[in-house]
C-alpha cells in the first residue's frame, strides 16, 4: 500500500503548490508582524464557507487554515470547541439545506502545528450560495461575486459535466501511458510516484480493491484510448473551394483522422495541420528556413485546444475541422454550457467555465491552455493583429463551432 497517498501527505503536497484556482490558504491569525493574536472563529468560519461555496461553484478545489499566503504553518492556537466550530462550518456556514459536494473536513497536526483542510469537488446538480444567499466562485486566485443566473445550468449539461469525474470499472494504471505519465509527476512534484500524481491531481482514489480510475485519466493517458471512448479524434477535411459539396460534385480533397488520447491529440494535430496551413517558405532573420501560415499560428492552436479540452465527451462524436479555401471551422460535438453566451464570448468577458473540470485543471496545471474565456481573448487578438476578420463562433443543441477567415478586415480598394 506505499502507492496510497495519506492525507497528511496530500496536504503537504498542497503547501508545496500554494495558491491556484484550486487552492486557497487562509491564516488563523491577526495582527502586526510582532503581536499576532488568534483570530476570532466566527470569521475563520464565514471564510471557510464562502471558499468552499466559491469552489464548489467553479472546479472544485481546497482550503487550508492554519496557514499564510506564502505556505507557512502557523496554526490553529484556537480552543477545542472554537476548533470543532471551524469543522462544522461546512453545515454552518452556507445556506440552508444545502450539502456541499465534499471530500475532506479534517484535523491535522504536522510538525507542532495544528491545521484543518477541506476539499470539495464541482458542483454538478445545484448552484451553491452563502447562509445570506450571496452567490461566489473561485476565478483564479480570487473568490468572485456571481448571480445564481450566471452559472444556472441545465439538467442536460450534468451528464456531459459528470463524464469525466466518473469512476471506470477495470481500468488499471498499466492501461496507461507510464512514461508520459511519470514526466508529468516529476514535473508537478518531484518524486512524486505516478498513483500518488493520479490521487493529488484528483484523476484517482484508492478503495479496498485498490487505485480506481476516473475517465479524463483515460481520455488524458490511455494507451489504447479506443478501448474507452471511440471518438478521442480529429477528422481533419480539406475542401477545395468555400462550399462543402455533395454528390458528383464532393469537392473533399483530403480527409484524414488523428486518433490519440488527450495529450497525443495536443500533438498529433499541429504536427498534421501545420503544412496544410503553410502558403510559403521565407529564410529568416536567425538564417533559417520558416514556414508562414495562412492564419496566426498560435489562434488556430488555442481554438482546437479550447475544442479539446472543453467539447462533450458523453457524445461519441468526434471533433471536426473543415479546411475551405477562405476559412477554416472547429466544430466541436455539445454546445456552449448555459452560464456562457456567444455576446459574452465575443465581448471578450473572460467567461470561465469548464466542462470538463479535471481534464482542464491537467491541461492547465501542465500549461498547455488557457480557460475557455481567456483561450477566445487570445484568438480574437491575434486575428486582429493579422488584420483578419473577426472569428465568427455559432452553438446550436448539438455542437459549439469557431470559423477563422483569411480575408483581411481592409476592402480590396
Amino acid at each position: 500500500m506505499d502507492d496510497v497517498l495519506l492525507l497528511s501527505d496530500k496536504v503537504r503536497n498542497t503547501l508545496i503548490l500554494g495558491e491556484s484556482h484550486f487552492r486557497e490558504f487562509k491564516s488563523a491569525l491577526e495582527g502586526r508582524p510582532d503581536s499576532k493574536k488568534p483570530r476570532s472563529a466566527k470569521s475563520i468560519c464565514a471564510d471557510i464557507g464562502e471558499a468552499l461555496v466559491s469552489f464548489a461553484n467553479a472546479d472544485g478545489g481546497a482550503v487550508l487554515i492554519g496557514v499564510e499566503d506564502d505556505g507557512t504553518i502557523t496554526g490553529i492556537p484556537h480552543s477545542e470547541d472554537d476548533i470543532q466550530t471551524m469543522l462544522n462550518s461546512i453545515h454552518t456556514h452556507i445556506y440552508h439545506h444545502q450539502q456541499l459536494p465534499l471530500n475532506n473536513a479534517n484535523r491535522l497536526v504536522l510538525g507542532d502545528k495544528t491545521i484543518l483542510y477541506f476539499s470539495v469537488n464541482k458542483g454538478t446538480t445545484m448552484i451553491y450560495q452563502l447562509p445570506d444567499g450571496r452567490c461566489v466562485r473561485r476565478k483564479d486566485k480570487a473568490t468572485m461575486p456571481a448571480s445564481v443566473n450566471q452559472i444556472q445550468f441545465e439538467r442536460q449539461e450534468i451528464k456531459s459535466r459528470e463524464y469525466d469525474s466518473q469512476f471506470v470499472d477495470g481500468a488499471l494504471v498499466t492501461d496507461l501511458d507510464v512514461k508520459l505519465l511519470q514526466s508529468i509527476a516529476d514535473q508537478y512534484i518531484k518524486g512524486l510516484s505516478i498513483e500518488r500524481y493520479l490521487q493529488q491531481i484528483g484523476l484517482a482514489e484508492y478503495a479496498q480493491n485498490g487505485l480506481r480510475l476516473k475517465r479524463a485519466a483515460l481520455l488524458l493517458f490511455a494507451t489504447d484510448v479506443d478501448r474507452w471512448h471511440p471518438r478521442s479524434q480529429i477528422r481533419i477535411l480539406k475542401v477545395k473551394g468555400n462550399t462543402l459539396e455533395a454528390g458528383e460534385k464532393y469537392n473533399v480533397v483530403s480527409d484524414d483522422i488523428i486518433k490519440g488520447n488527450i495529450f497525443e491529440l495536443v500533438i498529433k494535430f499541429w504536427e498534421h495541420l501545420r503544412s496544410m496551413l503553410a502558403y510559403k517558405t521565407e529564410f529568416g532573420a536567425n538564417a533559417q528556413f520558416e514556414q508562414k501560415y495562412i492564419y496566426p499560428e498560435d489562434a488556430v492552436r488555442e481554438a482546437v485546444l479550447n475544442a479539446i479540452a472543453h467539447r462533450d465527451y458523453s457524445s461519441m462524436n468526434g471533433i471536426e475541422m473543415f479546411l475551405f479555401d477562405n476559412r477554416i471551422e472547429i466544430k466541436s460535438p455539445g454546445p456552449l454550457l448555459s452560464n456562457i453566451s456567444i455576446d459574452s464570448l465575443y465581448a471578450q468577458e473572460n467567461s470561465h467555465e469548464s466542462r470538463n473540470s479535471l481534464i482542464a485543471k491537467v491541461l492547465r496545471e501542465n500549461k498547455l491552455m488557457r480557460e475557455l474565456g481567456e483561450g477566445m481573448k487570445r484568438i480574437f487578438s491575434l486575428m486582429q493583429e493579422q488584420e483578419l476578420e473577426r472569428p465568427e463562433l455559432y452553438s446550436n443543441g448539438l455542437w459549439f463551432r469557431v470559423t477563422l477567415s483569411n480575408k483581411t478586415v481592409f476592402n480590396s480598394k
